[in-house]
């Protein structure tokens, strides 16, 4: 008998750690928030980065950051670094950036909104949960975004 070989073709996706890579709260104007009334307005910052550790592992930040003001004043802003090692396996080069830059920040995105909202209430600010995102959309607009700009560079002109 013999043994089977393993297809050299198979696909591996694991995900072998999620955890916070830099996290960040300040309340710069406090006390003078907590008094009068709360009518905060938000502003989200999301970017993602893609760290290759060796051949098949990658390390998936996922930043986001909340400004939030009151009026002219910063009531807080809190920053969370949201980071997953992963093991990627058979999957071609066009494939990776989908999986990495649309995919992961998917799975982490959670975890950053639960550690966010955690900062703030202990912060003693009303509890903050974020809208889920869309990765795919954002990740399929950056993409339109850059090969735009490549064209402008090289005079060639933009295909719908």
């Amino acid at each position: 008998m013999t043994e089977q070989a393993q297809p050299q073709d198979e696909r591996i996706f694991q995900l072998h750690r999620i955890y916070i890579k830099d996290l960040s709260f300040e309340s710069p104007h406090s006390p003078r928030v907590f008094i009068g009334e709360w009518q905060p307005k938000h502003e989200l910052n999301l970017n993602t980065q893609v760290n290759r550790i060796d051949e098949i592992t990658f390390e998936v930040i996922l930043s986001v950051t909340v400004t939030t003001h009151l009026g002219d004043q910063t009531a807080f802003i809190v920053e969370v670094q949201q980071a997953g090692l992963v093991g990627v396996k058979g999957f071609s080069e066009q494939e990776l950036g989908p999986l990495l830059g649309a995919y992961c920040p998917n799975l982490l995105f959670p975890y950053a909104r639960e550690a966010i909202s955690d900062l703030v209430s202990k912060g003693s600010f009303p509890q903050l949960l974020l809208q889920p995102v869309n990765f795919e959309v954002l990740y399929a607009q950056r993409q339109r975004e850059m090969m735009e700009e490549m064209q402008k560079q090289t005079g060639g002109t933009a295909i719908n």
